[in-house]
């Protein structure tokens, strides 16, 4: 679970909704909370014109599957599903060894267990005796479609981020422009103008709190992602070359930030390899 998105939208919004209802008290001149200040900030005509605006727009520029991956977007946010890339590390070791001791072709009955599919397609390949160049092209196909895809989804939320507050400066101009054409309704006066200050708000809302961050939180999760199928990549590529399991070993934690690499005489250290393949 990512707490670090349910603290920021959380505190984030108790921040705003503070700040609304927070005002001055006019008899002491100190700090009082007002909850009736927090009606001022809802309009719904400037909604409509700024939420429904975006979105409309986003279904003129996107295809109906891009909304329906919202709701797994929105997983995201608040649970990493990629492993750690520790343990993608201690199961391609596992699978180095197998294969240096008894081959390529004793991986087989292991592999059909693996639950991450480009890892047990790359292996599957590796224990058909695939050529190992297409091996690699297929893996770096495979990284290729999930790049392509995964910067669609950010770029989605990141127009999406670009399109509010241009409907913010809309509602804006239309506040305005009723409010000019109605100057000597006080009522009418006071409505406009609310439509016109509110909506730009609710655009810059929408794009620096909800946009924004589902953008920069998905990149987050395609860096992580990356960095799990880096290690697949070079790990299939160790096994192919029947590399040392130690040999690979090496290669795969110098992939790993500082803060990931598993501390030494740790369980990744377990079951060092001689030269000769012999534990």
């Amino acid at each position: 679970m990512d707490i670090s998105s349910i603290i920021g939208w959380v505190v984030g919004m108790g921040l705003i909704v503070f700040s609304i209802m927070l005002g001055t008290d006019p008899e002491t001149g100190g700090y009082m909370v007002t909850p009736a200040s927090i009606k001022s900030f809802i309009d719904i005509p400037s909604i409509a014109i700024v939420v429904g605006g975006t979105f409309c727009a986003l279904f003129v520029s996107y295809p109906l599957s891009m909304f329906k991956k919202m709701p797994k977007h929105m997983a995201m946010m608040f649970k990493d599903k990629n492993k750690n890339p520790n343990e993608i590390i201690e199961q391609l070791i596992d699978f180095a060894k197998e294969a240096r001791i008894n081959g390529v072709l004793a991986l087989e009955e292991k592999v059909k267990g693996i639950e991450d599919k480009f890892m047990q397609n790359a292996l599957m390949m590796v224990c058909d005796s695939v050529d190992p160049q297409k091996v690699q092209e297929m893996m770096d196909n495979e990284l290729d479609y999930m790049e392509e895809r995964h910067s669609q989804c950010q770029g989605f939320y990141l127009k999406g981020s670009d399109y509010a507050p241009s409907f913010g400066m809309i509602g804006t101009l239309i506040g305005l422009i009723n409010l000019l054409g109605n100057l000597s309704d006080s009522d009418a006066l006071a409505g406009n103008m609310a439509v016109a200050l509110i909506t730009t708000f609710y655009g810059s809302f929408l794009s620096s709190f909800v946009f924004k961050p589902i953008a920069n939180k998905l990149k987050v999760r395609h860096e992580s992602e990356m960095l799990c199928k880096s290690i697949i990549v070079v790990g299939v590529q160790g096994i192919l070359a029947g590399d040392n399991p130690n040999f690979i070993q090496d290669k795969l934690v110098k992939l790993l930030p500082a803060n990931q690499k598993a501390k030494k005489g740790g369980k990744g250290d377990a079951g060092k390899f001689n030269d000769d393949g012999r534990i």
